[in-house]
């Protein structure tokens, strides 16, 4: 399993200036005609923060809760030299996260389809080459190829993940469809 995405979201508890930070801060944009938050990248760690006038903030990139928490402190001490004065120390709440695995081999998807069951399968080869299989524990969504490259989506925690990629190998296992 490789994290590929955290996405995570806090708030500074007040309303800032998203025109000033836009003057004082190198690498952001702001274009509230297309779009009403401002992207301030970071090189290090590599990651995108949507900053809104509200306060709330959106950081994208990471590639684990370390690097989004380093990056939203990164945001922070530059917002502060930017005289934004921020009060509270933002609480980061994880909404997203975007795992890949693999399975190791290849396998059958119209087989898989039709033994896991329809109520929890999308599968449309004519509009996607992948299935999507919906997990109610973990609650996330598993994209599988029939390579056996796997994308999860919408997990929490790193654990979701795991959960999620070694029950759809039992589950493939149990079934004969795969080694």
């Amino acid at each position: 399993m490789k994290i590929e995405n955290v996405v995570a979201s806090t708030s500074l508890g007040q309303e800032i200036d998203l025109d000033k930070i836009m003057a004082s801060l190198d690498g952001a944009e702001y274009n509230p005609k297309q779009f009403p938050g401002l992207v301030y990248r970071l090189k290090e760690p590599k990651t995108a923060t949507l900053l809104f006038r509200s306060g709330k903030i959106v950081c994208t990139g990471g590639k684990s809760y370390t690097e989004v928490e380093a990056a939203i402190t990164q945001v922070a001490k530059d917002l502060e030299k930017a005289d934004i004065k921020i009060t509270i120390k933002p609480k980061i709440e994880v909404q997203n996260i975007v795992a890949s695995s693999d399975l190791g081999q290849e396998i059958n998807l119209n087989t898989v389809a039709i033994t896991l069951g329809l109520e929890k399968v999308e599968y449309e080869p004519e509009q996607f080459p992948g299935l999507v299989y919906r997990l109610d524990d973990p609650k996330v969504v598993v994209l599988l190829f029939g390579s056996g490259k796997m994308v999860c989506t919408g997990a929490k925690i790193p654990e979701d993940v795991t959960r999620a990629v070694e029950k759809i190998a039992a589950e493939l296992r149990d079934a004969s469809l795969m080694a």
